[in-house]
């Protein structure tokens, strides 16, 4: 159980505290809900590129890391397809500097084509060494499409082509932050050694005094019904041939969401799991296999992904695939079986409450999804879900005429 108090700002900032009186630290955890789905089509990897950015230093403070590092704190950022988190840890008694730092780039960031020339340096090389020049490190350039033909979701959050980033320009790296950075469009949660009084009286000093700006509303062009099987071969040089075939599946809010997790642990959760025993060990068609899903606000994906032993051929790796998916589809899940994966799924979650950071995180993000209560609420999901419920959400899903299949093949075998 994670208890929290909540109130917003004038400003439209929407406010978390998560009161911790065990430990000395505090975390200062700010989502945007700007991810790489809301980017333009000719102008993809600006979420990406924007968290480089925010770390470039705003007009009043030029250097973000050397006054954290002053009082103790770290700090690091991820994007997705969907959202942006920038994070700050340090000593409770601190927690002010944190307010500063966040506050100011919020509101005054620095655009200078010196910053906006480094980070586009730093993130197109990343492009470079972590999707063009490592072994199946495009796979995602390659499946998103094959699966989405409208969705944004059709590019990865890198960007669809590297380009795009080479030729951001101030005025669309502007326009975007005006867009999305904004009090509005934020989650700020706090969490810690602090009272929820003091965060209130920091939250307004810092930040009520920017601008709200103009609200987002998201109008994205949806995914019609797949009805024809997809296929895509890409030979390059990776040591084994591997396949991946890709699934449509509800949103996050959906009431299946839970379901569609736990079929993905059912069929590859560790060395015990159906994928793993079966294609793995027993027939030994497969050097490493796993299912899981994307887990994405909007419909996502459900990946099942092998690589191959060598010598396997790919039609036999693939009709192996597919004849768990139907054993699946016809069979019910064993009682004991279920259980087990239930309570792995309610140890991760215990877990994930004993870390200051990722309560803050759970919370912003549960918030976004609706109410930062759902966090709470995740475990009796789970324990919800019946063997009925995963058989009928597999016969939905795993239909050939609905699938995107990428055949990734060694370049002596394609």
């Amino acid at each position: 159980m994670v208890d929290f108090n909540r109130f917003t700002l004038a400003n439209g900032l929407k406010v978390l505290v998560h009161e911790d009186a065990t430990t000395p630290m505090a975390v200062l955890n700010i989502l945007y809900d700007v991810g790489a789905r809301d980017e333009d089509p000719e102008k993809t990897g600006f979420a990406h590129l924007f968290e480089h950015l925010m770390f470039g230093g705003s007009v009043n403070i030029p250097n973000y890391d050397e006054p954290l590092q002053r009082v103790g704190g770290e700090n690091n950022a991820f994007t997705s397809n969907d959202i942006t988190n920038y994070y700050i840890t340090l000593p409770a008694e601190n927690i002010e500097t944190a307010f500063w730092l966040e506050s100011d780039r919020m509101l005054n960031l620095a655009f200078s084509e010196k910053s906006l020339e480094t980070q586009i340096n730093v993130v197109s090389e990343e492009f470079k060494q972590r999707y063009l020049n490592q072994p199946y490190g495009d796979i995602w350039l390659k499946l998103r499409p094959l699966a989405y033909k409208k969705h944004a979701y059709r590019w990865a959050t890198i960007g669809k082509e590297l380009s795009h980033i080479e030729n951001a320009t101030m005025t669309d790296v502007k326009a975007f932050f005006n867009k999305h950075y904004n009090p509005q469009n934020a989650i700020l949660v706090v969490g810690g050694n602090v009272k929820t009084e003091d965060v209130k009286k920091l939250a307004e000093k810092w930040f009520e005094p920017i601008p709200s700006g103009e609200k987002y509303n998201r109008n994205l062009p949806q995914e019609d019904k797949q009805t024809e099987a997809r296929f895509e071969t890409v030979k390059a040089n990776v040591p084994l041939n591997a396949i991946y075939v890709a699934f449509k599946t509800p949103g996050r809010l959906s009431d299946d969401y839970y379901a569609y997790d736990l079929l993905s642990d059912i069929l590859s959760g560790g060395k015990s799991s159906r994928l793993h025993n079966s294609l793995l060990k027993e027939q030994q068609l497969f050097s490493d296999i796993n299912a899981y899903i994307s887990s994405s606000l909007d419909p996502g994906l459900f990946i099942v992904e092998g690589k191959l032993v060598e010598g396997v051929s790919i039609e036999r790796a693939e009709a192996a695939i597919w004849a768990e998916l139907e054993k699946i589809k016809t069979e019910l899940v064993d009682a004991n079986e279920l259980t087990k994966v239930k309570n792995k799924v309610e140890s991760v979650l215990v877990f994930s409450e004993m870390s200051l950071l990722d309560k803050a995180m759970n919370l912003a993000y549960y918030e976004l999804l609706g109410n930062a209560d759902i966090l709470n609420n995740e475990a009796s999901q789970y324990l919800k879900v019946a063997a009925e419920d995963i058989k009928r959400i597999s016969n939905q899903t795993f239909d050939k005429n609905s699938s995107s299949t990428l055949y990734y093949l060694t370049e002596e075998n394609a």
